[in-house]
């Protein structure tokens, strides 16, 4: 994509937090009732989730768990911005408005402890449960990704684009998504370590050595802790699993082309639109060209192009065997 386009991608996210915060800083001024119609305007503070959700926790449980999932959040929105394999700018747009959502009401969380809404809608004997803007445009950001799915459906899952194998060379893809999966929990480790140290040597200078407290604390702090990590090391262990298959796939594709290539057969080549190594095709035509110059390839494709799931199964059963050579 282009600059111009992540940047109508990019916008939304900050234009909907931006307009979540200014309208809750209003919001902070009302002392009472201001009526519209059907639209009410009173300051109303929910210390959960959307519609009051998680709003029997402990208060330090529940502003941290609640600001933790929309860090996560955060960073999930980024891993499928970038795994994303088309442009839709229609559901790039609505994935950042209902993150800016998101993050709109998080912020409320981390300054405040509640979230502040201040819209209801209907009459005294029949009204909505209080939202804030955040809320109401996260319904905006759901409407935009669902028309993006059932109008570029086709695209998101192309059958003609979709790989049919995800270890193709196993042995290489296996040590890159471990490796990433030990950068996770080496970080949720040393994370862990840090936080609950801090966490109790805070908690014993406020309240003493209260074992009971500690543990009423300490003990889920651990536990949910423990979960997050074990879930964002797996998210990095798939994550690389894909990017390391981008990577493998092309690889191999080449390998396989300029073998053809010196056996005579003039075969196209070609990478999926989100693989790794695009520019290999400018070097297969140049490769090509040259050899049909000095008379060692036809001037015309001889051979067809390989199905997608051909070039991954021998590519597959390729690394499989030079890992047993290896081994010998």
């Amino acid at each position: 994509m282009k600059k111009r386009e992540w940047l109508i991608v990019f916008v939304p996210l900050f234009l909907t937090w931006t307009f979540d915060f200014v309208t809750k800083r209003w919001a902070q001024g009302l002392t009472g009732i201001e009526s519209y119609g059907p639209i009410n305007f009173i300051l109303h503070h929910n210390p959960g989730a959307m519609l009051g959700l998680f709003s029997d926790l402990p208060p330090v449980l529940r502003v941290v768990s609640l600001s933790t999932g929309g860090a996560f959040l955060l960073c999930t929105y980024g891993i499928i911005q970038y795994l994303l394999p088309i442009k839709s700018l229609t559901l790039r747009s609505g994935l950042s408005i209902l993150l800016g959502g998101i993050l709109g009401n998080v912020t409320d969380r981390i300054l405040y402890g509640h979230v502040v809404d201040f819209i209801v809608i209907g009459s005294p004997s029949l009204s909505s449960p209080a939202f804030n803007v955040a809320d109401a445009l996260q319904w905006v950001g759901y409407l935009l990704i669902v028309i993006a799915i059932v109008r570029e459906g086709e695209l998101l899952w192309p059958k003609n684009n979709t790989r049919k194998m995800y270890w193709i060379n196993p042995g290489f893809q296996l040590k890159y998504c471990y490796f990433l999966l030990a950068i996770g929990l080496g970080v949720g480790v040393i994370s862990l370590v840090f936080s609950y140290t801090y966490l109790r040597v805070t908690m014993l200078e406020l309240t003493g050595n209260n074992q009971a407290i500690l543990d009423k604390f300490l003990i889920p702090f651990t536990i949910t802790f423990g979960f997050i990590t074990i879930g964002f090391s797996a998210g990095l262990f798939t994550i690389g699993k894909i990017i390391s298959h981008k990577i493998a796939g092309p690889i191999y594709a080449f390998e396989k082309f300029i073998a053809d290539s010196l056996d005579g057969k003039n075969r196209p080549f070609k990478l999926r639109n989100h693989d790794e190594f695009k520019h290999l095709e400018t070097l297969a035509i140049q490769i090509q060209n040259h050899l049909i110059k000095h008379g060692a390839l036809p001037s015309t494709a001889n051979a067809e192009p390989l199905p997608a799931e051909i070039l991954e199964m021998e590519g597959s059963l390729m690394a499989e065997a030079s890992g047993k050579q290896t081994g010998a």
